[in-house]
């Protein structure tokens, strides 16, 4: 039997075996202990199957499994419905990258283009990759037919004389006896329906592990794929002067206003724009998020203009990069001000958090923009990219988002009296134990929102099932237990 086929049928078996885990562990909400059950099994059944067949996993994507498991890990930990979907994204980031680049082929030398390509090649393999590893890698002409062939098709004789004299025999005996009959039907009484979603619950889990499967270690491996630029298409000093000159000119413009704020004051802004001091704040901060956000494609996709060969656009490039940058970092400390401005006033929300946890990872990514492409190593940006973004997921993880607002909130109540109970009771179930502690030190109106919320989301969860055990509810589930919820209608 050849290596192609043998690792074709560990693969087939290896596949068969999650799908029905994944039929019996997925079915379940909210995520929890299931999708981290599930995405071991996925992974470990990659491993075994790549050591019975003889597959070296060496290169650099393989790492990418440990992270697969160690954000499923996170969705286990954290209730948060935001923050398990990025979770999510996270595992499936790094199982498709990692399909493509765990035998071989290169992370840290490949450009974004290729991140972003790679994970939609990967998902295409994984769509065909079942069909290919029944029609192509097995080669079903290798099996051993002596003693398997033989039996299969004694097994098929049988049934098809035993099943029609069985049928025959079988209508004889229930039409002449009513107690028979009652028994048939009994034994018979399936769920056609429910049976047949099971069946496609595995066969989706199945196909999904297979086209993993064969895609790691069938495909040959390779680099994840770049973009190259045209031999036709360039920019020259004098487009990247006026292209960046006049993005140095605005942006040094807003910088200049913004330090004349800063300087002057409330007073300033409210005798300048006719607006409230929060309401000011809030409208810059999500525009200047946009802002950070849409400079780094600009920057890249004019570096990536530029002829490799040609060093002094490149050296112009560093010049007015490198100060359009060093003033978005001014632009970005504004933004965040206008933030703590208006959290000062209003609180925090979901929003407001996660978007400043965006800037502080595009403030991250700037400063590995000037360490990487501006110093002529741009192939290095798009691993420092991922793992920045992987490392503030981690941080979010750590500084439990729900409970950081609520407690934010709390503070702000204790401050100016002002208190959104609908909210803090719409927070996910890392914050209600939280938000019961702080029960006492509500208005009574309060109180019974809270508590008519509260009684709403334990009624949304159910039963308690293992397979959705999560520590963020569990906390929950033991800190709304002592109190006297109101009957949900």
């Amino acid at each position: 039997m050849s290596d192609s086929t043998r690792t074709g049928l560990l693969s087939v078996a290896g596949a068969l075996l999650v799908g029905v885990l994944g039929d019996q562990l997925l079915q379940t909400l909210p995520p929890g202990l299931n999708w981290l059950l599930w995405v071991c099994a996925l992974v470990t059944g990659l491993l075994l199957i790549a050591r019975q067949g003889r597959i070296a996993l060496t290169g650099e994507g393989r790492w990418l499994l440990g992270g697969a498991v160690l954000f499923a890990c996170g969705l286990v930990w954290r209730g948060s419905p935001l923050l398990q979907a990025l979770d999510v994204l996270a595992v499936g980031i790094c199982l498709g990258l990692a399909a493509l680049t765990a035998r071989g082929g290169s992370l840290t030398h490949s450009p974004v283009v290729g991140y972003v390509v790679g994970l939609i090649i990967s998902g295409l393999n994984h769509l065909i990759g079942p069909l290919l590893l029944l029609v192509d890698d097995i080669k079903w002409q290798e099996l051993p037919r002596t003693t398997w062939s033989s039996r299969l098709a004694a097994v098929g004789r049988g049934l098809l004389i035993g099943v029609p004299l069985l049928l025959i025999f079988g209508v004889l005996f229930i039409a002449a006896d009513a107690v028979f009959e009652q028994m048939v039907s009994g034994l018979f009484n399936w769920n056609i329906g429910r049976l047949v979603g099971h069946a496609l619950m595995i066969l989706f889990f199945g196909a999904l592990a297979a086209g993993f499967y064969r895609t790691t270690l069938r495909r040959e491996p390779q680099d994840l794929p770049g973009l190259e630029r045209p031999a036709s298409i360039g920019l020259g000093g004098v487009e990247l002067s006026i292209v960046l000159g006049l993005l140095n000119l605005l942006f040094l413009a807003f910088v200049l206003v913004q330090i004349r704020y800063l300087f002057g004051g409330a007073d300033l802004v409210l005798s300048t724009t006719g607006l409230t001091y929060a309401e000011y704040a809030r409208r810059g901060f999500f525009e200047l998020v946009q802002v950070s956000a849409l400079v780094l494609p600009v920057l890249l996709g004019l570096h990536w203009l530029i002829p490799a060969e040609r060093e002094r656009e490149h050296r112009l490039f560093r010049w007015l990069g490198g100060s359009l940058v060093a003033m978005l970092f001014l632009i970005m400390g504004s933004a965040l001000q206008r933030m703590f401005l208006y959290q000062q006033e209003y609180g925090l929300t979901e929003l407001r958090l996660y978007t400043t946890a965006f800037m502080g990872w595009m403030a991250l990514l700037f400063a590995w923009f000037l360490w990487t492409v501006l110093r002529g190593h741009r192939e290095r940006f798009a691993i420092g990219a991922m793992v920045s973004g992987f490392a503030v997921l981690v941080v979010l993880h750590l500084v439990n988002p729900d409970m950081l607002i609520l407690r934010t909130n709390l503070d702000l109540k204790a401050q100016t009296g002002r208190f959104d109970a609908e909210y803090a009771a719409s927070l996910g179930p890392d914050a209600t134990a939280t938000l019961v502690a702080a029960l006492p030190d509500l208005s009574p109106e309060e109180q019974a929102v809270i508590r008519e919320r509260l009684a709403q989301r334990m009624a949304d969860l159910g039963e308690f099932d293992w397979r959705s055990w999560n520590w963020g509810y569990s906390q929950a589930r033991a800190a709304v237990e002592p109190l006297q919820l109101p009957p949900v209608e």
